[in-house]
């Protein structure tokens, strides 16, 4: 399946550090679709997103917002980007010291957009402050993480945004929070008419894997593999055998895993020729199987 429209699309970025370098070539993130980024720690996740929601500006490349604006036109007055543009992120993005209705009045100066009233809904529907309201003037710094987190949710959903920027939304929530976060971001989808995207990094690719359309996968500052999941579970395929088989079949996977009972790997599917002979079952992989095959790969 091609790319239509794009959300935003990069090229040629690149960030040095001392010990490690984002250096992205091509980046494309379709609309209307859930993109999940995915990558082992210290991938370049994080830094990725930062250039992104334009939290960090020390790189080199061009994006190109909604195909209309570039990351220089959202630095000027009047550019609606940022407007548009919803970001949660893992740091301190709330002064400590702040309350939950400090961080309802200072949105409601920051972002023309904000809606006062969904805010408060929405903290009450994210159990972050109870129908009493006592818990607003509760400091973040007394918040849980995993509060912080459905704090950042209500502020950015509280606006009229295209775009969310999520990085690592699931982390610090539980089970029942994390199924929660996979119905907001199809709620915020569907409400767009196919004009809304949602971008988000995890760890968590098992629990996201129901709401992700699209993933890209990184390894050491690079993307490695990237595709809406079906063309990518097309792609690969999910092959188990007996293990007198494992050595022969080592030349023809992708990856392969063995233990004492037999091997299991993913083979490309334009490959799976090389398997004939060997008696294997095959299957339809995850997107989380597919993930650490790629990773460990590319490691």
């Amino acid at each position: 399946m091609e790319i239509g429209k794009t959300a935003i699309r990069a090229t040629h970025l690149e960030k040095k550090f001392r010990h490690f370098s984002l250096n992205i070539q091509k980046l494309e993130i379709p609309r209307g679709f859930a993109t999940a980024l995915i990558g082992e720690n210290g991938a370049g996740k994080t830094t990725l997103m930062n250039i992104l929601a334009g939290i960090r500006l020390d790189y080199k490349g061009e994006i190109t917002f909604f195909e209309k604006w570039n990351d220089r036109d959202r630095e000027r007055e009047g550019c609606p980007v940022r407007e548009l543009t919803g970001y949660t992120g893992t740091g301190g993005y709330f002064l400590p010291q702040w309350t939950v209705q400090d961080v309802g009045e200072v949105s409601s100066l920051l972002f023309e957009n904000f809606d006062r009233g969904q805010f408060d809904r929405l903290c009450r529907e994210l159990n972050i402050v109870e129908r009493t309201g006592m818990e607003r003037e509760s400091k973040i710094s007394q918040l849980s993480e995993g509060n912080r987190t459905k704090l950042l949710l209500a502020g950015v959903l509280a606006r009229k945004t295209e775009l969310l920027l999520m990085d690592e939304p699931a982390s610090p929530l539980d089970p029942l929070m994390r199924e929660r976060l996979c119905g907001i971001i199809q709620e915020y989808l569907a409400s767009g008419n196919g004009e809304k995207s949602v971008f988000f990094s995890t760890h968590n690719v098992s629990d996201m894997e129901n709401v992700t359309d699209y993933a890209v996968i990184m390894s050491h500052g690079r993307i490695v593999e990237r595709g809406f999941v079906e063309d990518l579970k097309s792609r690969y395929v999910l092959v188990k055998g007996e293990k007198e088989d494992a050595a022969k079949a080592r030349e023809a996977l992708y990856t392969i895993q063995e233990n004492k009972y037999g091997f299991e790997g993913l083979c490309l599917a334009d490959q799976m020729e090389k398997l004939a002979g060997i008696e294997v079952t095959k299957e339809i992989p995850s997107l989380y199987q597919i993930s650490v095959a790629v990773m460990r790969k590319n490691a």
